[in-house]
């Protein structure tokens, strides 16, 4: 589903409905979430937490044209799925600034080796950063946006309640884990059957 200009709110609307629907968007988010270990998170996107973060940027930014509120749109679009794919974007966290420097400096192309596996399938890992590079030969990004592109008989898996494993394989962040049941759920209602 892309969202388009009627999805949205204007800025006078957004600041009635703003209240109640970011505590409605905060408590979809905590099923969108994946922990792969202490320093790194999967935020899993789709079409709500993309109306919000561009409901947020009309306002901050006091965005109110049709001209710029199609440039958000155009932006955020892509970062909503399509029916056979999920979209996350992938933080690579560390509290102190220069421990998080140098782990970073430790795991170049970490992006490219996050992976989601459902049921006994194969694993299928991420294509990252379509947007832009953002990482290098001698660093990682903190912050990258994913893509993990599923098959007809993965997505009837996991929409069938099969198990979904999720993970890093990369030698400086090893780490998997099953997805908790109600985020499998959130994230297979972002599938389509066909």
């Amino acid at each position: 589903m892309q969202l388009t200009r009627a999805d949205l709110w204007s800025l006078e609307e957004y600041a009635e409905q703003r209240s109640a629907f970011r505590a409605e968007v905060i408590a979809h988010k905590k099923n969108r979430q994946v922990h792969l270990g202490p320093h790194a998170t999967l935020y899993f996107e789709d079409a709500l937490t993309m109306k919000y973060q561009i409901q947020e940027m009309l306002r901050v930014e006091k965005i109110f044209t049709r001209a710029e509120i199609e440039e958000e749109l155009a932006a955020y679009n892509p970062l909503i799925p399509t029916g056979h794919n999920w979209k996350a974007t992938f933080m690579i966290e560390y509290p102190d600034i220069e421990e998080r420097r140098a782990a970073l400096t430790r795991m170049p192309g970490v992006e490219h080796r996050v992976w989601v596996q459902v049921a006994d399938g194969e694993r299928v890992f991420a294509i990252a950063n379509e947007d832009l590079d953002r990482s290098t030969e001698e660093k990682a990004a903190a912050v990258h946006f994913l893509r993990f592109e599923l098959d007809a008989s993965h997505r009837a898996q996991a929409k069938a309640g099969s198990e979904i494993r999720m993970g890093v394989d990369h030698p400086e962040l090893p780490y998997a884990v099953t997805v908790a049941d109600a985020v499998a759920v959130s994230l297979t209602a972002d599938l389509s059957s066909s």
